[in-house]
């Protein structure tokens, strides 16, 4: 996949690629209202389970991204999804510590917007 737009992490051995699409945000939308309430709903989540829960949600929901990307590009052999089950059964809770820095990574990716400087100088500003 291409690096400027995942992140990787690993499950219970095996490698998967975080990646915000369009159809990935559009669920978080649905979930959350938007990308800027995610980090609110993750943070002020007074309940450990329930903020475990959301974790795990947002990580099957991204290394999902990859895995429908592969099968739309590989009728032939699709990989089958992961599942929320299969995330907590094949992870630690020490683990999810970890895939937060990586989940903020994809977003990151997901959403930054390349700024070019205008080369027409009668467009810069003079102080």
């Amino acid at each position: 996949m291409d690096n400027e737009r995942s992140a990787v992490i690993s499950i219970g051995g095996t490698d998967y690629e975080l990646i915000l699409t369009t159809k990935a945000t559009k669920e978080i939308a649905g979930r959350y209202g938007g990308l800027e309430n995610l980090g609110d709903k993750l943070m002020k989540n007074e309940n450990f389970e329930m903020a475990l829960e959301e974790i795990v949600w947002l990580i099957t929901l991204l290394a999902n991204q990859s895995i429908l990307i592969y099968n739309l590009k590989h009728r032939d052999k699709p990989k089958e999804p992961l599942t929320s089950e299969e995330v907590e059964l094949l992870t630690v809770p020490s683990d999810l510590a970890g895939y937060k820095t990586a989940i903020t990574e994809a977003l990151y990716k997901g959403t930054k917007r390349n700024v070019e400087s205008e080369a027409d100088p009668k467009n810069a500003q003079v102080g």
